[in-house]
């Protein structure tokens, strides 16, 4: 790991069978949960229904987030930096559609280790804490 760090807001959302929706962005070449960087003066929450909302096209309710907890692993898109991501969960709504910024989306379970396209965040560090969740509860941090 690294002292240069970056810090995002990320969001989880499973369908029935227990899938994640994940997103790949333009320009890159992993697939990460819907979220991203804050606004000046946005707290974690904020970006991360802003992003959602931005990058899928959904409307998340505030009062339904809930914090996942902070995880840290090597960062997706930025070489020699640590990503910090406070992350929630929220039951899916409406039909996440991909906007301009995103070049695919893909339903991933957590359980599926055969992937090679997932981001560091995913792979080391949420996937495992949602093994331990498997029936789609959060945990405290």
């Amino acid at each position: 790991m690294t002292d240069r760090h970056v810090v995002v807001s990320a969001v989880v959302m499973r369908d029935d069978r227990g899938r994640v929706v994940t997103v790949r962005k333009v320009g890159s070449s992993l697939f990460m949960f819907p979220g991203g960087k804050l606004d000046p003066g946005e707290t974690f929450a904020e970006a991360a229904i802003r992003e959602t909302r931005e990058e899928l096209g959904v409307e998340l309710d505030p009062e339904v987030l809930t914090p996942l907890g902070r995880f840290v692993a090597d960062a997706a898109n930025e070489a020699g930096f640590t990503v910090i991501a406070e992350v929630f969960e929220h039951p899916l709504v409406g039909v996440p559609v991909a906007s301009a910024e995103i070049a695919e989306l893909a339903w991933v379970h957590p359980a599926d280790r055969s992937r090679t396209d997932i981001a560091p965040l995913l792979t080391d560090a949420v996937f495992p804490a949602l093994a331990e969740d498997a029936d789609g509860v959060g945990r405290s941090s």
